[in-house]
């Protein structure tokens, strides 16, 4: 199944566009870009960040423990069951979920046999979707029950269990959160009237809980995060180490765009953190989206009394804001919207 898409976005002179998408199951997305023109060297650099942005830097959902008080240990058999216990972790381990969780949550399976357990099975809070319901578990050959607690995580990189883990019934299981499962970048050098230029292509393939452009969208908006801290830094104040003499900056057009808006960078920074990425506990970060409170700028629109109003909120749910608020940023929300 493969289609195009025509959508050009452009910024200064580079555009960039989706020149194919394609599904090829639930768990295995396809999409490749092109960005251009770039300067001589540009699209390795931006080649570069974007793959480790996109394979190290995006949030996934895993399985992460699992809990049974019948399951003497990870390696043994259970009669009635055709998987041994270590096929079943290693089945949950390889479910695919999509999440706008804020650290941990649980779910369970319990399931009366003969039957075919699947991730349908699974029963987890509505914040948990799951992305391909016929992933196998274990089948049930016998009339018995089979009860598994489990706990889901939203995280990135890895998470390898350890020996020492397995407690009560209770067995970790290495969970992979990149929902990115590989990246290629290429480039293309072509000549102008101005010179050489390159063309960057980017192909991703994902796990099915993000499409490839949404992955795209998370690393970029990681990336610029991750830089925002040092267009926080006044010109003024960029100083050599052994003098007092201010550092010498490259005239460029990005420096001169910049300089032009430094008025607006707080600003700009503010709409670019999103609410998700602070401390707040999962039931406020929840309030707040179902208000249509997505980053830091939308949240400063409101005030206490407006935070009152909400639906489930309550006085040490805005006291909670307040304090991550003066604690990260040193603002403060106004009582009333004047």
């Amino acid at each position: 199944m493969g289609f195009r898409d025509k959508e050009t976005v452009c910024t200064r002179t580079l555009q960039w566009k989706c020149v194919e998408s394609r599904a090829d199951s639930k768990r295995l997305y396809y999409g490749r870009f092109i960005l251009s023109p770039l300067m001589i060297g540009q699209a390795d650099t931006i080649g570069i960040a974007m793959r480790r942005a996109l394979l190290g830097e995006i949030e996934g959902t895993c399985i992460t423990r699992a809990k049974s008080e019948k399951i003497p240990h990870e390696y043994s058999t259970i009669v009635g069951i055709q998987e041994s216990v270590h096929e079943i972790l290693m089945n949950l381990k390889e479910i695919v979920l999509r999440s706008n969780l804020y650290g941990t949550c649980n779910a369970a399976i319990c399931v009366r046999g003969p039957a075919y357990i699947t991730a349908q099975d699974i029963i987890s809070p509505p914040c948990v979707e799951i992305i391909d319901k016929t992933q196998h578990i274990a089948s049930l050959t016998e009339p018995i029950e089979l009860c598994i607690g489990l706990q889901i995580e939203r995280n990135r990189g890895y998470l390898i269990k350890t020996p020492n883990n397995f407690q009560d019934g209770s067995y970790p299981i290495d969970a992979v959160f990149m929902p990115v499962r590989n990246v290629n970048y290429s480039i293309h050098s072509f000549g102008t009237p101005n010179g050489k230029q390159e063309i960057l292509f980017l192909e991703i393939w994902t796990n099915g809980s993000l499409t490839p452009k949404e992955a795209l969208y998370e690393a970029s908006r990681n990336l610029i995060d991750l830089f925002i801290p040092f267009l926080h830094t006044e010109e003024e104040n960029l100083h050599l180490e052994d003098n007092q003499h201010m550092v010498p900056l490259r005239p460029s057009t990005l420096r001169e765009k910049l300089v032009k808006q430094a008025k607006n960078t707080k600003k700009i920074a503010l709409k670019e953190i999103f609410i998700d990425q602070s401390e707040l506990p999962p039931r406020v970060y929840n309030c707040l989206k179902r208000s249509n409170i997505y980053t830091l700028l939308d949240l400063l629109n409101n005030s206490e009394e407006d935070l009152m109003k909400m639906e489930h909120f309550r006085i040490e749910d805005v006291k909670r804001i307040l304090d991550i608020l003066k604690k990260h940023f040193g603002i403060d929300l106004p009582k009333k919207k004047f």
